[in-house]
């Protein structure tokens, strides 16, 4: 073993993607269960098969990959095997809880934590028949040959489980009997321990451009890595949670997955719960016989109802009040409902459940204000929609793809276009309202740059109606500027992780130039070097220098990023 962790080490030493990092960790891995097999009673008997690494930072997947044993590498989620590569929701909240491995016996349903003195809770790990909570799991292993797993935890520095690793064996004999997981469990998790760094900080090897469509018009490299996985989700039955701030996208989002699903011929039927009064929940979920409660002059088809055979989108979840919340548990469980006022039997439901919400719903449930029982039902299959800020490579593809919508409205044949500088400023700005405020920008840029329209086919908005458009914006309440500097460096150190290196921290001191750049611009340039506190510069006459000076900073930027151009040059011709 010490030779295998020695050179699991070393070969880690030398990659530079994640899947690099879990194919040698994995193959380490499948070594040491197979030598603890062969060692065994169950030697002959029993088959490693394959091991698997889920990385689910902050309890939302981000990549799901498996290495079949005797494999060269190992291999993304595809939505057509994507299927077989999912594991027990229950096997991941045990090692969450109990942060230690956990072996299964797939068979008996049964689940096992190897810390000693952990015992199995039944309302988390196994439900009252003994088995899992969820039967499709079980299924899934079955169906890929498995009869015994290990899982276990992925923990950053810290301890925090941000994610696990999974190892699956075929062993017949074993059923109810105590397999070799147990037995290598502390070498297992000295290997996961030592690969754990590795397997959550490095990048993904760069994926080829994602294809575009109407209900993902844009892709960037962010939401590129997470779409193998969305591809997986968007195919299977069991529930989908997408978390994400107000305006990401989850609804786009959860649209897409049900285009991509078995249930694309049904309905798509979206429920956001910010518009329902407490009261009307239960109403609107499972619809209502007349004369069932104070104004209900008629039948109505609730929104199950109206989903029946496709997807339903149940949006902003945590505002679900707590009886409703029960409501939803037994509908998810039994898949049946009774509308209200219906005399007696219950309708079956023949729907796919995707849920959306931008609160913490672990933190709902500590607080008391969401059932445990129904969190752990509808985080199944957990997706985070990363906020715009996070996708900043997005804005321009977004705000070129926002006017030339709004555009074709109003002129069907006409062509609108943004200028260099316009994508520049929104591409510099904050978005803490995602995408929702950054298509109210754009239009109210539109509606600007309409005003100057000489009635040519083409419309151009430009840096100044931007500018004006994003002016509106400053009310109180706005973001502080320490958050939007965050929110710049974190786009800094984003660029420089993607570039492994090559970008100098020095290059940072061009914020400067763009602060001193954009100041002349908007004030003048006396005005503005007084503005920034550089009036003695003014009454010197050196204020060009300075200027050039930091807009050099800025032209070095851009020459490092590979996008040229000299956004002030205008500026220092001036003075020349």
């Amino acid at each position: 073993m010490h030779e295998s962790l020695s050179a699991l080490v070393t070969g880690l030493r030398g990659v530079e993607h994640f899947e690099a990092a879990a194919t040698l960790t994995l193959r380490r891995m499948l070594e040491v269960a197979e030598e603890a097999v062969s060692s065994s009673l169950y030697a002959g008997r029993a088959r490693v098969l394959r091991g698997m690494v889920h990385l689910r930072p902050g309890d939302a997947y981000r990549r799901l990959v498996s290495l079949e044993r005797g494999a060269e590498r190992a291999q993304p989620a595809v939505p057509e095997e994507g299927a077989a590569l999912l594991t027990s929701a229950t096997a991941w909240r045990s090692v969450v809880r109990y942060r230690c491995a956990v072996s299964i016996d797939v068979n008996l349903g049964t689940l096992e934590p190897h810390a000693e003195g952990a015992e199995v809770e039944g309302d988390v790990a196994l439900s009252e028949g003994g088995g899992f909570s969820s039967n499709d799991s079980r299924q899934r292993f079955l169906g890929r040959q498995a009869s015994h797993v290990c899982v276990l935890p992925l923990r950053a520095p810290g301890g925090e489980v941000e994610g696990m690793i999974s190892l699956e064996a075929d062993c017949p004999a074993a059923v109810g009997r105590e397999f070799v997981w147990r037995e290598r469990g502390e070498a297992l998790q000295l290997f996961t321990d030592v690969a754990a760094p590795y397997l959550l900080a490095l990048p993904s090897r760069p994926v080829a451009a994602a294809e575009v469509d109407e209900f993902l018009p844009v892709v960037g490299a962010t939401m590129a890595g997470l779409l193998p996985i969305l591809r997986v989700f968007a195919q299977q039955e069991e529930t989908l949670l997408v978390s994400g701030a107000t305006g990401a996208g989850k609804s786009r989002l959860a649209r897409w997955c049900h285009e991509r699903s078995e249930r694309r011929r049904g309905a798509f039927e979206v429920l956001d719960l910010v518009t329902v009064p407490e009261e009307l929940q239960m109403a609107e979920l499972f619809g209502w016989k007349k004369g069932a409660f104070t104004g209900a002059m008629r039948d109505n088809v609730g929104s199950v109802a109206r989903a029946e055979g496709g997807t339903l989108f149940i949006d902003e979840i945590d505002k679900l009040s707590l009886k409703a919340q029960a409501g939803l548990l037994h509908l998810l469980e039994e898949r049946s409902y009774r509308p209200l006022g219906e005399g007696t039997g219950e309708k079956r439901a023949d729907v796919r459940f995707i849920i959306g919400t931008n609160a913490e719903l672990l933190g709902a449930v500590r607080a008391g204000r969401f059932r445990e029982d129904l969190y752990y039902r509808v985080n199944v299959l957990p997706i985070r929609m990363p906020p715009l800020d996070e996708r900043r490579d997005e804005i321009p593809l977004w705000a070129r793809y926002m006017v030339g919508r709004r555009h074709r409205e109003r002129v069907p044949s006409g062509l609108a276009r943004l200028t260099e500088g316009a994508e520049r400023l929104l591409s510099g700005s904050s978005w803490p309202g995602n995408l929702r405020q950054l298509d109210n920008i754009v239009r109210r840029a539109y509606t600007l740059a309409m005003v100057g329209h000489g009635g040519s086919g083409e419309v151009v908005m430009e840096e100044r109606h931007v500018a004006q458009a994003l002016s509106y914006e400053g009310a109180p309440g706005g973001r502080p500027l320490s958050e939007a500097l965050r929110v710049a460096a974190l786009a800094f150190v984003q660029e420089a992780q993607r570039r492994g290196g090559s970008l100098d921290l020095d290059l940072a001191d061009a914020f400067r130039g763009f602060v001193l750049g954009l100041a002349v611009r908007q004030l003048g340039r006396d005005e503005a070097f007084r503005a920034l506190g550089r009036e003695s510069l003014v009454r010197n006459r050196n204020h060009h220098k300075a200027l050039k000076r930091e807009v050099e900073k800025v032209d070095a930027l851009l020459k490092a990023l590979g996008e040229g151009g000299a956004p002030f040059a205008d500026l220092l011709a001036s003075e020349e």
